[in-house]
């Protein structure tokens, strides 16, 4: 089914295979159980049931993958995906596009070597092709809000000095003058504020330059309610009930929803249209309780000038792309390859 910019209808509803319908409830449910009430999450039971992948050091079906260390002194590591030449259709004397990619969970649950986010970024790096980059970002409520953007930038800075030994690692095709900035729900708004950042130190980021932000379903909010996420109040993966704990653990203490943070095309919002922000690309879906949220970060986007895309999925829900079986979850990441191919043809015809 093609996505189009039609908007959910209350007549229709959400029709998943039964795998799918199963892996959602129990990602709710889990979801759900460990949210407390005193803000608090019981990290050692829930680290039981997030399925870990290795990293492979061989590739396995064209892509291997290896961990690098950051700052071990607060776990900040990123996982890195490389694809084969063959796999790219090229040689290694080709250069390929950077991605760094932010995984979601509300800023409190999963990471790279989380299973459903160590195959989509392998789907990525094999698919694109391009070397990806999955930062390992400290999670709240253990750590809150700036601690997941200071975490997403400091691995730009760090990427920024590839002369160093320390990234003997990343392969000398991995070009880090066609970089991207890519993230889903809480991700995608971790990747918005790094964007927002990296535009302001533009100057100093001589290495590592962002061409292009891919914004899968990103996670914003606001302390009005909106028609979707009243009308879908109950929306599998996404309700108001978790949103609201989510924002709660994550925000400074006394802060509200409104807070720049969360909602970015509010009333706090900054002011972004002087910088070089990244030319994007934003993913919505019909059943998504978010999705009024994301169609007005498009459409402030737009009003501060910048070069952006909307792509809607109107029978799809939150996080639906990262179910392989599902066909919209492949339609993405074809329209992902699209919009880096586009970006990177764009960028070496400006540069040349």
């Amino acid at each position: 089914m093609s996505a189009n910019n039609k908007q959910h209808s209350d007549s229709h509803a959400l029709v998943l295979p039964w795998k799918t319908r199963i892996s959602v409830s129990a990602v709710s449910a889990v979801t759900d159980a460990f949210l407390r009430s005193d803000g608090t999450i019981n990290r050692r039971i829930l680290s039981l049931l997030d399925v870990k992948a290795r990293p492979n050091p061989n590739p396995v079906k064209g892509v291997k993958s290896s961990d690098i260390t950051v700052d071990p002194s607060r776990n900040l590591w990123f996982r890195l995906f490389v694809p084969t030449a063959d796999t790219a259709s090229t040689s290694t004397s080709t250069s390929l596009p950077v991605v760094i990619f932010f995984h979601g969970g509300g800023f409190t649950f999963l990471s790279p070597s989380s299973f459903a986010y160590n195959a989509v970024c392998r789907r990525f790096a094999r698919t694109l092709p391009a070397v990806v980059i999955s930062v390992n970002y400290r999670l709240s409520p253990e750590h809150r809000y700036p601690s997941q953007y200071d975490d997403g930038f400091d691995v730009i800075q760090y990427l920024n000095h590839r002369s160093s030994s320390e990234l003997k690692q990343l392969p000398d095709f991995a070009d880090l003058s066609k970089c991207f900035l890519a993230g889903d729900s809480a991700g995608a708004n971790l990747a918005h504020h790094v964007a927002v950042r990296a535009s302001r130190e533009g100057t100093q980021l001589h290495v590592v330059k962002i061409i292009g932000l891919i914004s899968i379903q990103p996670f914003f909010g606001g302390e009005e309610r909106t028609d979707s996420e009243l009308r879908l109040r109950k929306g599998p993966i996404v309700s108001l009930e978790r949103t609201d704990w989510l924002w709660k653990v994550f925000l400074p203490q006394g802060s509200d929803k409104d807070h720049e943070a969360v909602n970015v095309s509010g009333p706090n919002a900054v002011d972004i249209s002087g910088l070089e922000y990244p030319e994007t690309v934003v993913f919505v879906a019909g059943f998504d309780p978010l999705q009024d949220r994301q169609r007005s970060y498009y459409e402030w986007l737009k009003k501060s000038g910048k070069r952006v895309r909307l792509i809607e999925y109107p029978d799809m829900m939150h996080a639906f792309y990262i179910f392989p079986e599902l066909p919209q979850s492949s339609q993405l990441i074809a329209q992902v390859k699209d919009f880096v191919s586009h970006r990177c043809k764009s960028y070496i015809e400006l540069n040349t």
